[in-house]
């Protein structure tokens, strides 16, 4: 861990003013039972403005999922607690957020289920507080998105990748290689070619 901190002083967060469609997205994975020792999964997310990471969080996650939707599911509602925190300080700043939401997810399942009441049966084991995602779709505040798993940056927070993949999720979240004094400025992406 250390050689990897000191390997990535020179990295930066970079935000560009380039306008897009929603003034931030959110982009969230799970890696089903990826802890060998409890059989809980990772979840993670990423928020994005600006082109650059805002926020961002990873952790295991309390309950045992038994499938990767439901894994999914646990960490879409926990990006989208902090999709809501978002909206409510842009709100307090002055810039309310009047459009759903997105919120980027690579599993077709859980989007379905986030969607869906008649899912329920599949789902109805699991606490009460993670419907709480389900009525923020239905109040239109937030909109799952299905995102292919090649393209979600939030892979990056739950598991290892290989060299690649990695580098592709830092260049998706604007973490650019800045080295001052050897005149290279730039993204990670071009750094790609390098890497393999």
């Amino acid at each position: 861990m250390f050689r990897y901190l000191k390997d990535t002083l020179e990295y930066k967060l970079q935000y560009s003013g380039e306008p897009g469609s929603a003034v931030f997205t959110t982009y969230t994975d799970a890696a089903h039972g990826d802890c060998i020792d409890s059989g809980r999964s990772t979840g993670g997310y990423v928020t994005m403005m600006a082109r650059g990471a805002i926020g961002w969080g990873s952790k295991l996650q309390s309950i045992v999922a038994l499938s990767t939707t439901e894994a999914e599911f646990v960490s879409a509602m926990e990006a989208g607690k902090e999709i809501t925190w978002i909206r409510n300080i842009l709100g307090e700043f002055g810039y309310p957020v009047t459009q759903p939401s997105i919120l980027h997810i690579d599993n077709q399942s859980a989007i379905s289920v986030s969607k869906n009441p008649e899912h329920y049966g599949r789902m109805k084991h699991l606490d009460l507080r993670y419907y709480w995602l389900r009525d923020a779709v239905n109040t239109k505040c937030i909109t799952p998105s299905y995102i292919p798993t090649a393209e979600q940056i939030a892979d990056i927070l739950t598991k290892p990748l290989v060299v690649v993949g990695h580098c592709i999720c830092m260049a998706g979240t604007s973490l650019n290689l800045v080295l001052v004094g050897l005149g290279f400025e730039g993204p990670v992406s071009r750094l790609k070619n390098i890497a393999t």
